[in-house]
């Protein structure tokens, strides 16, 4: 699993394209699976979330995992506001980020 820690402490609409360019080549590589920690972000505007969304959705597709941690709880409110917090894969801590990747890993394996 690889983790990515994003230092901005706002996630502006037009940084999408660039968040894009950053985490799907993760795709092409051995190790696909990805934790993105959010612990430094303050704010996200809805177009950047929404994005989150379908390049997690992206990961699922391909048989790997994408998990965000450390969300800070104005964070989870707003996430939760826009309906989103319920699709996307998050836990608190990087700890049981992995723990979820290698749950998932297993599932994927069992329906093979």
């Amino acid at each position: 699993m690889h983790v990515i820690t994003i230092d901005e402490p706002v996630l502006a609409a037009k940084m999408t394209e660039d968040y894009k360019q950053l985490i799907l080549p993760f795709l092409d590589q051995h190790v696909k699976n990805l934790a993105i920690n959010l612990s430094n972000i303050k704010n996200i505007e809805a177009p950047f979330a929404i994005e989150m969304v379908n390049i997690q959705q992206s990961f699922y597709e391909q048989n790997a995992s994408m998990v965000f941690f450390g969300l800070s709880k104005e964070l989870r409110i707003f996430l939760d506001e826009l309906e989103i917090l319920d699709v996307i894969n998050w836990t608190p801590t990087e700890s049981e980020a992995w723990d979820i990747v290698q749950m998932e890993e297993i599932e994927r394996e069992l329906l093979n």
